[in-house]
């Protein structure tokens, strides 16, 4: 440990007591005292990730959950940070100093280490936890970091003095999008006689499509480029998201030897037919959780196309009809994931450190942890039109909109709403 530090008793805490916004908190708890396998942390910076939504939604009844009781044992929440460490057991210092900056890969692959009487069966079969679950989360201002997160190598440390706060945070929703597409599987022959090759990713001059620009899919548009598609297609409803696209990508895209398109939708199949001379989309990203749109994409595919089901549908609506006909005559594939890997937050501060992809672009909104109500709210009826981060360590401050966000900004906001002492 380092007990030379001084710490505050208590702090604040986003924490869910049970299913409905109703039951969503801004606590003040104890800080947590870690043991000698575990480190305290400090949050730089959260996001607010959608993903919220299910958990208040499903409660206890939320797979991650298995069980536990939310009445009885809150949980605080936040999947998304960037954290520092200030406490350190004996056993895990020389491995995680005091001072050094990591982001969390929230999805932990390991069985429950503690509290293991709280799950159904006592945890039994349980292969995964995860962080803003029955985890610590990054909505509080210290974060407690167990033995699962450790032992499955879940906090990856950010380049020093490269990677803004905010920055860090996003590089969880980013390692969703490289893990996503890392799904993606193309099939190559040198020549008709040689053994097939699988090619990860998207198709190299190929013909892309995300349709949907939310924040998502904006991510999943830029993070398309590195794949250098020859032509990159975004569609959406919303012509203000459009705009976006062309405005932040344009350049980029053209840099890339891409041709950047950006269409509503009813425009959308007679570009394909335009661009690809009438074999369909290579790869289609369908980063909206709509079945009638993920039912249809499957026709928008070319011969041995990828469709990456990528928006979650609700349980209850989550079936739709599969073309077998595409699928066996075609050669079709699709596809899905469920968030990223220690692997893909890795790649995503490499991009990020780089240049590669710039995540002050895709935010929107920034404040104070006692925001995260009216944050989540403006998620939940997608009246924000980017990420939200909320920076832990700062005095009440009411939600700014932000644009082309970047390190100076973020030092500078700090700096005005740093809390006093």
């Amino acid at each position: 440990m380092n007990p030379s530090m001084a710490f505050p008793k208590t702090m604040q805490a986003v924490r869910l007591h049970g299913c409905g916004f109703e039951n969503i908190r801004v606590d003040e708890i104890p800080v947590p005292e870690p043991n000698d396998d575990q480190l305290l942390v400090k949050v730089e910076a959260a996001g607010v990730c959608s993903s919220i939504l299910k958990l208040v939604a499903q409660g206890s009844e939320h797979t991650f959950l298995n069980g536990w009781d939310l009445s009885r044992f809150p949980v605080i929440l936040g999947d998304e940070g960037c954290v520092t460490v200030v406490r350190a057991g004996r056993n895990v210092a020389d491995q995680y100093p005091v001072g050094k900056r990591y982001v969390t890969q929230p999805a932990v692959f390991h069985s429950p280490v503690n509290f293991r009487e709280r799950y159904a069966r006592n945890g039994e079969g349980m292969t995964r936890v995860a962080v803003g679950y029955t985890l610590p989360g990054h909505l509080s201002e210290y974060m407690l970091v167990p033995e699962e997160v450790l032992e499955a190598h879940c906090l990856l440390p950010v380049p020093a003095g490269t990677v803004p706060c905010f920055a860090g945070a996003l590089c969880e929703p980013l390692s969703c999008v490289i893990s996503a597409q890392d799904r993606h599987v193309h099939i190559f022959q040198k020549s008709p006689e040689a053994p097939r090759k699988p090619v990860l990713g998207l198709l190299k001059k190929g013909v892309a499509l995300v349709i949907g620009a939310g924040p998502m899919g904006r991510l999943h548009a830029e993070a398309a480029l590195r794949y250098r598609p020859r032509h990159l297609i975004v569609s959406d409803l919303s012509e203000e998201r459009l705009r976006w696209v062309r405005e932040a990508l344009e350049e980029k895209a053209r840099a890339s030897r891409c041709e950047l398109h950006a269409v509503t939708p009813d425009k959308l199949e007679e570009l394909l037919r335009s661009v690809s001379g009438g074999r369909g989309a290579d790869d289609i990203i369908a980063a909206v959780g709509v079945r009638k749109v993920q039912a249809e994409a499957q026709q928008l595919l070319a011969c041995g196309g990828v469709l990456n089901l990528f928006g979650g549908l609700k349980r209850g609506e989550h079936v739709i009809d599969l073309d077998t006909l595409r699928v066996h005559y075609d050669e079709i594939r699709l596809c899905g994931s469920s968030g990223g890997a220690p692997s893909d937050v890795a790649e995503a501060l490499r991009m990020v450190e780089s240049g590669q992809i710039d995540p002050g672009r895709h935010l929107d909104r920034v404040g104070s942890l006692d925001q995260f109500p009216q944050a989540l709210e403006l998620v939940r009826t997608m009246a924000v039109d980017g990420k939200v981060v909320l920076y832990p360590g700062i005095r009440t401050t009411p939600l700014q909109c932000v644009k082309r966000w970047t390190a100076s900004d973020e030092q500078a906001f700090l700096a005005e709403h740093r809390r006093a002492g």
